[in-house]
């Protein structure tokens, strides 16, 4: 089993980490991948120190901060085994539940299996950000992120839906179910952060929900085409009243700024919503046909050295 773990700016737990990933897998066979997401300071010594020191545990550091996704597909190319789990490195999934997830993936004959925070830690507006979040995008990208967590466990194959160059801002969770619809969730326990602060304010929200939305499915074009007749139909309502009460009811037009005002500012709020969806996805194309990598890995300890493709982000061809 290899268990993956993004690394930012976290050298003061990760020592701690990996311990525990060891004491909670007891005698089964598997490797620590850290994944150091071009941090500033002494991280990636940190890293270079564990995977000397320990020879089931590897580093990969990234040449600059490639996000968290990223990073997280860095490490699951580079498994070695058949099973996959994720999880952060600020101890807020204690590794200790690494078993259940395990233990899911096979009772309940799924291919992923999320840990869900049935009780999260953290400031209230964050957790009703999160699922607000979920539930939106599950519902426009057609996925199933009703129990979406960063602590996951799938088997390897599932990476197969990644092999070909897919550029910057990736979403592992859609990718992940390019492959499979099996999709369980156990609930776990979930810790306040040993050290440091998220990264993940209101805007890496919004973000990633966008990016999630126009980058994995073409369901918010139909929706702005769906907003698109709503309006044109509201219009003729609003027409057919003007027109109505000029010729039934006393001749007048309708009196009032305010209801002039509004109506332009409905109809005017529809056509910049349809300009954005539409410049976000053409934003994406442009972006991945300038040919971007998802990564680039700069370095490697504890390990064999990744070919040439897979340190731009890109998988070795086949031979």
């Amino acid at each position: 089993m290899t268990v993956v773990v993004p690394v930012f700016g976290s050298s003061s737990t990760l020592p701690d980490l990996v311990r525990r990933i060891h004491g909670a897998l007891g005698g089964r066979e598997h490797e620590v991948v850290l994944v150091d997401d071009g941090s500033v300071g002494p991280t990636w010594s940190t890293v270079g120190a564990l995977a000397l020191s320990d020879p089931s545990v590897r580093g990969l550091r990234l040449g600059r901060n490639a996000g968290q996704h990223a990073a997280l597909l860095a490490g699951i190319r580079a498994a070695r085994f058949d099973v996959v789990v994720t999880l952060d490195d600020d101890l807020q999934n204690p590794p200790e539940e690494i078993p259940r997830l395990l233990a899911a993936l096979d009772a309940k004959d799924v291919d992923l299996v999320y840990g869900f925070r049935g009780v999260q830690a953290g400031p209230r507006w964050r957790r009703a950000a999160g699922d607000l979040a979920r539930w939106t995008v599950g519902r426009l990208a057609g996925l199933d992120l009703q129990h979406l967590s960063p602590f996951r466990a799938f088997r390897t194959r599932l990476r197969d839906g990644a092999e070909a160059a897919i550029g910057p801002r990736v979403v592992l969770d859609a990718v992940l179910q390019w492959g499979t619809d099996r999709v369980g969730h156990v609930d776990v326990e979930h810790h306040a952060r040993q050290d440091g602060r998220s990264g993940y304010g209101i805007r890496r929200l919004v973000a990633f929900a966008l990016d999630m939305m126009t980058g994995y499915s073409t369901r918010p074009l139909r929706a702005t085409t769906w907003l698109g007749f709503t309006s044109a139909l509201f219009g003729m309502g609003v027409l057919t009243f003007v027109v109505g009460r000029y010729f039934l009811v006393d001749g007048s037009s309708v009196p009032g700024f305010p209801f002039l005002a509004a109506t332009i500012a409905l109809f005017a709020g529809a056509q910049l919503v349809a300009l954005g969806v539409i410049g976000e996805y053409l934003a994406r194309m442009h972006v991945r046909l300038l040919g971007q990598p998802t990564y680039v890995i700069a370095e490697t300890v504890g390990g064999e050295a990744e070919g040439p493709a897979a340190r731009a982000g890109v998988p070795d061809p086949v031979e």
